[in-house]
Parts: C-alpha cells; sequence; structure tokens
C-alpha cells in the first residue's frame, strides 16, 4: 500500500482518466539540489584549469589580450553557471537536471505538461529569492514544506511542480507476477469483504511482535473473522488465519469479489487478475522508451505504444471506478504507469531553433507592448527619485555624500583633472575593454533579474530596488553637473545609457507584473494568474536580457573610449533607439503575419467525480489529443 504521508496530486489526462503524480519530497530535492551544486562547482573550476592551460604565457600586448579575454570568459563562464545552469538543463531537457535524473525527480507545468524553455526561466529567476538569506535556500525549503504541492516561490509564480518519477518496477503483491492465463476459473465471491481482508493483511505484517501481544492480536482477530474460519480446528490459531489469508489472496488472484461487494466494485479482482500482465509487459516498454526516447520504438512500436497506452488508461478509469476512493498497491502501480507514459507521450517535440526565434521576433517585442503600463509605472519610479535626487545636489552640493558612495564621489573629483586633460571618464586601458563588457553585462543582468524577482513581495522589493536605482543616478548626475563636468559623464553613458535604463524599466516591470498576479489576480485566482503573469514576465526578462547584452558590449568596449567626441557618442545612443523602436514594433506585423495567440488560458484545478482536486488545460488537452492522434495514425 502506499504511505499515507505521501503527498499526490491528480491530473486528468487527454483521454478522461485521472492520473495521480507522487509529489517530490523535501528530501529528495535537497540531495538532488547538492548534486548539481556539485557539479556546477565541478565544471567552474574545470573551466577555470583549462582556460589556464590554453592561455598563452607570454608578455607584451599578446599575453596581456589572452589574459583579457581569459579573464573576460570565466566571468561570463561564471554567470552562466550562476543562472544558466538550471535554467538549460531543465529547459532542454524536459524539467531534468542531472540531479533530479540521478534521484528520479522532474519539474512538470500544472496539469502534468512538460516543461517548456519559458516556465523554466520563470522558476529559475525566482531562485534569487528562494536561496535567502545568502545562499541557505531558506525561503524556498520553508515555502516547499509549508505547500500542498511542494512548490518553492519560483514553482509557484512559473505553474510548475517537481514529481517523483522513479516507477515501481511491478505491482507490490506477489500475486499480481503471475499469468492470467494460467489461473483456474474463480468463484464467484470471497469470505471476507473488503475491509476484513485488509484487517487479515495487516495481522500478518505484524509479525515480529512480542508473543504475549502477538497472541492478544491474533485472539482479536480470529474473534472478528470466526463466521469465514471453517477450517481444520486442529491447527493453532495463527496457522487458521495465515490459510484463511493464502485463500483469499488465490480467491483475488482468480479474480473473485470480495464479499458484499456491488456494482462496479465486484469488477475490481478481476481487472486485475485479467490485465496485470499486460501491465508488467508495458513496464518493461516504458522503462526502455524513457532512456532512448519514443524514437527507438520505431514507427510500428510507437503505434502499439499509443495503443497499450490507450488501453491502460481505459483500466485505470475501470479500477478507479471498482476501488470506490479506497487505495491499493494495484491502483497505484498503474496510475504510476500511465502518468509516467503520458509526460512521455506528451512531451513537446517541436522545433527548438523555430520556437526560440519565434519567441524572440514576435512574442517578446509584443509583449513589451502590451506591457506599458508596468513598464511606466517602473520608469516612473526609476526615473522621478532621479529628477528630485539630481535638482537636490546641484542645489545643494553638499547633500551629495548622503546617498551617494564614497568610490562615486572620488571618482567624480579626479573627473575635474581628466576633463581637463581630455582623458575621460575613467582609465581606459584597451586591452581590458574584454573585461569590463563581461563584468558590466554580469553585473546588470543579474540587477535587473533582483528588480524581477522582488516583485513576488508584492512588487514592493522591486519598487524599492528602481527607487534606489533612481537616486543613485540622479544624485551622480547632478554631482557632476554641480562640478561643471556633466559632459564628461553624458559622453560616457549616452552610448549603452537608452539601452540600459530601457532595459531595467522592462525587467522591473515584469516583476510589477508578479505583483499584479498577487495583489491584483482579477476575476482569476492567484495560481491562474501567477501562471499568466508569469508567462508575460518572462518575456520581458528576454527583452531586457537582449538589450543588456548589447548595452554591456558597447558599455565596456566603445563608451570608455576618451577621443570619441560626444557628438559621434550622441549619434550611437541615437543608433540604439532606432534599433530597439525598430525590435519593437517589427513583431506587430510579424504576429499579424502568424496570428499568433498570445496567452494561453490556463484553467483552474477541478474535480472529478470522486472530489479530489483535478489539475488540467484546455488548451493543452486540445493539443495532447492532437499529438496522441498524429502518434497512433
Amino acid at each position: 500500500m502506499t504511505n499515507d504521508l505521501t503527498q499526490t496530486i491528480d491530473i486528468e489526462t487527454p483521454e478522461l482518466v485521472v492520473v495521480s503524480y507522487t509529489i517530490a519530497g523535501l528530501g529528495s530535492r535537497v540531495t538532488a539540489g547538492l548534486i548539481d551544486l556539485v557539479i556546477c562547482i565541478a565544471g567552474f573550476v574545470a573551466v577555470i584549469l583549462g582556460l589556464a592551460l590554453v592561455s598563452p604565457k607570454g608578455s607584451g600586448a599578446e599575453g596581456s589580450m589572452s589574459t583579457a579575454f581569459a579573464i573576460a570568459i570565466t566571468v561570463l563562464l561564471q554567470f552562466v553557471v550562476l543562472w544558466g545552469y538550471y535554467l538549460l538543463f531543465e529547459g532542454l531537457r524536459d524539467g531534468q537536471t542531472p540531479g533530479k535524473r540521478m534521484l528520479g525527480l522532474r519539474v512538470v507545468r500544472d496539469g502534468g505538461y512538460s516543461l517548456d524553455f519559458s516556465a523554466s526561466a520563470v522558476r529559475n529567476l525566482m531562485r534569487f529569492v528562494d536561496l535567502q538569506p545568502v545562499f541557505s535556500y531558506a525561503v524556498g525549503i520553508t515555502s516547499i514544506a509549508l505547500s500542498k504541492t511542494g512548490k518553492r516561490l519560483g514553482d509557484m509564480v512559473a505553474g510548475t511542480i517537481v514529481v517523483r518519477e522513479t516507477m515501481v518496477r511491478q505491482p507490490a503483491r506477489p500475486s499480481l507476477r503471475h499469468r492470467a492465463a494460467a489461473i483456474a476459473p474463480a468463484p464467484a465471491v470471497a469470505k471476507l469483504n473488503e475491509q476484513e481482508f485488509q484487517l487479515l493483511e495487516r495481522w500478518a505484517e505484524r509479525s515480529g511482535l512480542e508473543p504475549a501481544r502477538r497472541r492478544a492480536l491474533t485472539a482479536q482477530v480470529m474473534n472478528r473473522l470466526s463466521r469465514a474460519l471453517d477450517i481444520d480446528s486442529n491447527r493453532t490459531d495463527a496457522a487458521r488465519l495465515l490459510q484463511l489469508l493464502e485463500r483469499e489472496r488465490t480467491a483475488r488472484q482468480r479474480g473473485a469479489a470480495a464479499r458484499g461487494a456491488t456494482g462496479a466494485s465486484r469488477e475490481r479482482y478481476a481487472i486485475v487478475a485479467t490485465s496485470s500482465p499486460r501491465w508488467i509487459a508495458f513496464a518493461s516498454r516504458l522503462a526502455e522508451a524513457q532512456r532512448k526516447g519514443l524514437k527507438s520504438l520505431g514507427e510500428n512500436g510507437v503505434r502499439s505504444f499509443v495503443a497499450e497506452y490507450r488501453a491502460l488508461s481505459a483500466d485505470l478509469a475501470r479500477l478507479r471506478t471498482a476501488a470506490r476512493g479506497t487505495s491499493s498497491d494495484e491502483l497505484f502501480y498503474l496510475g504510476r504507469l500511465v502518468g509516467s507514459a503520458h509526460n512521455l507521450l506528451y512531451r513537446d517535440r517541436r522545433s527548438a531553433l523555430r520556437e526560440i526565434v519565434r519567441f524572440i521576433a514576435i512574442d517578446v517585442p509584443t509583449e513589451v507592448r502590451r506591457s506599458w503600463r508596468p513598464i511606466l509605472l517602473a520608469a516612473a519610479f526609476l526615473f522621478v527619485p532621479a529628477i528630485i535626487a539630481y535638482t537636490a545636489v546641484t542645489r545643494d552640493p553638499a547633500v551629495a555624500p548622503v546617498f551617494i558612495p564614497v568610490g562615486m564621489l572620488d571618482r567624480a573629483e579626479a573627473g575635474v583633472t581628466r576633463a581637463k586633460t581630455g582623458e575621460g571618464y575613467i582609465q581606459d586601458p584597451e586591452v581590458f575593454r574584454p573585461v569590463m563588457a563581461s563584468q558590466i553585462i554580469a553585473n546588470n543582468v543579474q540587477v535587473t533579474i533582483v528588480a524581477f524577482a522582488l516583485g513576488i513581495t508584492a512588487g514592493v522589493g522591486t519598487l524599492f530596488i528602481l527607487l534606489m536605482n533612481g537616486v543613485s543616478l540622479g544624485g551622480v548626475l547632478g554631482l557632476y553637473a554641480s562640478k561643471g563636468i556633466l559632459s564628461l559623464l553624458i559622453a560616457f553613458v549616452a552610448p549603452h545609457g537608452v539601452l540600459e535604463l530601457s532595459a531595467i524599466c522592462i525587467g522591473a516591470g515584469g516583476g510589477l507584473l508578479i505583483g499584479a498576479a498577487m495583489l491584483i489576480p482579477g476575476e482569476r485566482t492567484r495560481r491562474r494568474a501567477f501562471a499568466e503573469n508569469g508567462r508575460r514576465a518572462m518575456r520581458l526578462m528576454t527583452a531586457a536580457a537582449l538589450m543588456l547584452i548589447v548595452a554591456g558590449s558597447i558599455e565596456g568596449m566603445i563608451s570608455p573610449i576618451p577621443y570619441w567626441p560626444l557628438e559621434l557618442k550622441l549619434i550611437v545612443s541615437a543608433m540604439t533607439l532606432v534599433l530597439m523602436v525598430a525590435f519593437l514594433r517589427g513583431g506587430a506585423g510579424l504576429q499579424q503575419a502568424a496570428r499568433l495567440d498570445l496567452e494561453v488560458p490556463i484553467d483552474d484545478g477541478r474535480r472529478d467525480s470522486l472530489g479530489r482536486n483535478v489539475e488540467h488545460t484546455d488548451a493543452d488537452l486540445a493539443h495532447s489529443r492532437e499529438r496522441l492522434l498524429s502518434l497512433s495514425d
């Protein structure tokens, strides 16, 4: 029998059969996370050692340039390991990192459907909040422990769950291993009803009790089952009960109904007796398909697999009806088979490259235009404080140290001298420009990720980050203006500033969408609001990341050049603005041509005929039915 402490969730398949998934426990998820952490550390160390071995050891400009590129690559790889490992593995390996695969875990979307790249990105960008405080994962662990479906905050926002996929290899009762064909015709009913049979089985399982307690328990069971004990009275009580248990098991193996069973419940053991050989054979084929993929079965094998899946789905529906809401090893076993096959059949196998191009060229710019309200709100919380701080510092430079870091104050002092000598805003050793570019890209993207992830705080954290950055930005501009060297700073900021500031506002707009799902879900449930707004927010984050990559490259490679006049750098700024507008407007025509449906509606959890919670998505059900038909055609 299944453990009553196991968390499960019921999901309705396209065949209208309810499948129970086992929610991954906290212990297995922590173990998988530790395995992934070890892999990340080992990979990062291997990269550093590899770069150290292949980097030229020569001196001079060539050696310095090689060192600079090696450092730049290291910085970017560190960023990729920190943020990309989980995103890429889960997005491209159907919800499994190496650690999850070793533990038999998989991330799936609510409804049991395959994890897409967008949902993977959302749940992993929210990792910044889940790992707090300071990489302890206390927030995420607490959320998993308190959630009925074992969800950390990232799962709540992305609309995902982590399930255990390790499958029972055979029904728990030894009797189910026998071939149905070799079993003699069954009697009409067994002598015990279902409750009495379970009592007898529990008595047999407690054979390790101390003798006195064992005798007392045996006497109680004998008294309860005396009506059915028409067995040799010369035997001991324990022997008579064991003989009764064996006879009842044999009767059920042969398909006999339990005493007192009526209607569909009379068929329960007949279903098990006649179908278990097919279930065990299907389990073997399923294990092979999981290891090698459906293609390994061949065209005829796939058709046969789909036909067997449908047959097992029908068996599961009949067995659920016959069980009348009670749990059993057979029901658990068959549910795991159908659930695992369901995940395998309905994994999304559309062209990854085509979907990425479509997502970037159409979905992303369309979503930026659609989400102008939260983006505008983010811009207000960034630029209004900037204007206030700028005004305050230009009127009274003495207030600058209140909210401007000491390093920026010292740089401003040095800037006066640099402006007189025409040296530019900062020192610009050309050989280290790749390092600057990589550091700037990584830093800016992480800042935007933080602003996005803090949307889970009902948007308060996102607005706070914007406000603080706005005050800092305006204060620094005011400080340089008060010293008469504002043009020095503008010449540095202009080439990349349009993209960088726009990206911060767009990414923060995604965080505000997450906050809106919590505060003002409207007519939707919060679960549905999180899932829908999470998808929208991910498109905004993609736009922000693309802009920040370009902006960081410009900031590291072009912005520091001291001999470019301000006019030329303003031209670069204007060009970035034109390209950004063209990108954001370009998706409109492509969207109209492709007739895309931006949102995939996600229905609330519904209930099956037994009143249990059932997760499913109408649009996904339709897509899955089409896929199942295409596989079997």
